[in-house]
């Protein structure tokens, strides 16, 4: 209401709306160098204006080498023509219609992601943090449903990160992304990563209505749960009556080398959650389940405006065209066995940085013995562009289908911004970072 007082009293005082939006401006640019954004990221001071596979260009020219890959969102990498394609023509027949009518492409990707998983039903929505609070409902529901509403609470893991809604964030349990938001919603037991006796005794209580994890946990520092833990997990939920939430918003859609990490083990969860691949950098995601507990969320428990829109479905459908073509996760796999070799050769080389090399797939981190700031930065200086995360780990996400020449090429870099910290007190002169891609790089690429 002040906000609005305010432009009024500015307007009949004489001024002009260029005028009262000059002096809006002035006051920002004292406050903030990010104009009318909000100021909750911390941007590095570069934007891009083009990108193509994994390769990005600045709004001057510059050329950048892309391993965050959208934080695990571009699965293709930049402007894939089968998803631009894709995108083009659903966006001259329909863009929304809400969920109120049928929509053909999201029943047949909801088909599609039933065939390829243990999954019998599918909602869709817009995000990684939606999907998560889908899949906490829908374990409530089915317990609610079955006459046991007690069971309510579900246990989670320390360093695990599911969204930034006030239901994920009390589940990720970080006291960082929860300060100054008040007390922590209630229903969410977390509980030290790889306590065996914590969570057996917890799993038991007449209360939980259902475990949750990340295969491999992203945001805490590419930590994969080892798959006989998975198994164990299963084991514990079965022997409880309680169910099995799997997150994989950032392990999913072939990050791993199979289309869902769980898939390297012997077990499937109730519930998955999933987003960012699925869409490759169209704004996509889902909640799966069995039929046992998406036969609970009938009509009215739950809703999207604009989750599985003609235009998110239309990628997601022609992403999975292109992931699910044979042999395509063999290239992953083999990409990852080459890139964890280069990665492990570099911790041999620059053992006072790099402290260990883990994850799965094109789903890396390097562990460093310096800040991964200082390392984030290097990286970028030598046109090369990674992401940190927690436990002083530096992600490594390219594109699924990055060649091998690109990931070559990123190695190098990558090693040039190590030789860069190493150096960085005794003036050495390093060899200069390759401008952008050649031919030999992107020909292999699907």
């Amino acid at each position: 209401m002040a906000g609005a007082d305010h432009k009024t009293v500015a307007l009949d005082s004489g001024l002009t709306p260029k005028t009262v939006g000059t002096q809006v401006s002035h006051a920002r640019s004292s406050t903030s160098s990010l104009s009318a954004v909000m100021p909750t990221y911390a941007r590095t001071d570069v934007a891009f204006e083009r990108g193509h596979g994994p390769w990005l260009e600045t709004v001057t020219g510059e050329t950048y080498l892309d391993l965050t890959s959208g934080i695990a969102v571009n699965a293709l990498g930049h402007a894939h023509p089968v998803l631009v394609d894709a995108l083009k023509t659903q966006a001259e027949k329909l863009w929304h219609t809400s969920n109120l009518y049928q929509i053909s492409g999201q029943e047949k990707l909801a088909e599609r992601l039933c065939n390829l998983t243990f999954a019998d039903a599918v909602f869709f929505c817009n995000s990684g943090a939606e999907a998560c609070e889908g899949a906490m409902k829908a374990a409530r529901r089915y317990h609610a449903v079955k006459g046991q509403p007690e069971r309510f609470k579900i246990i989670t893991f320390s360093g695990a990160f599911h969204g930034r809604t006030f239901a994920t964030l009390a589940a990720g349990a970080n006291e960082k992304h929860l300060d100054g938001f008040g007390p922590a919603m209630d229903g969410f037991i977390n509980l030290p990563f790889g306590d065996h006796d914590a969570l057996n005794e917890a799993a038991g209580a007449d209360d939980i209505a259902a475990i949750m994890v990340e295969p491999i946990q992203g945001e805490g520092g590419i930590r994969p749960v080892p798959v006989q833990c998975l198994e164990g997990l299963r084991e514990l939920c079965d022997s409880n009556g309680i169910l099995l939430i799997f997150d994989e918003v950032q392990t999913g859609v072939g990050r791993t080398g199979k289309l869902f990490a769980h898939q390297w083990s012997s077990i499937t969860p109730d519930i998955m959650s999933i987003a960012k691949g699925i869409g490759g950098g169209f704004p996509l995601g889902a909640f799966l389940t069995t039929s046992s507990v998406g036969d609970a969320m009938t009509a009215g428990t739950h809703g999207s405006t604009f989750g599985g829109n003609p235009l998110a479905v239309a990628v997601g459908n022609a992403l999975l065209d292109v992931v699910t073509e044979d042999g395509f996760l063999d290239g992953v796999c083999s990409a990852a066995a080459h890139l964890q070799q280069s990665l492990f050769a570099l911790k041999d080389e620059h053992p006072s940085l790099i402290d260990d090399v883990r994850g799965n797939g094109l789903l890396i981190g390097v562990k460093l013995k310096c800040p991964v700031a200082d390392v984030v930065d290097a990286a970028f200086k030598s046109k090369l562009l990674l992401v940190g995360a927690g436990d002083n780990v530096a992600r490594i996400l390219p594109p699924l289908n990055a060649t091998p020449a690109e990931l070559s090429e990123a190695i190098t870099r990558f090693s040039n911004a190590l030789k860069r910290l190493e150096a960085s007190s005794g003036g050495s002169v390093l060899e200069q970072d390759g401008s952008g891609p050649t031919p030999e790089m992107v020909e292999r690429r699907t």
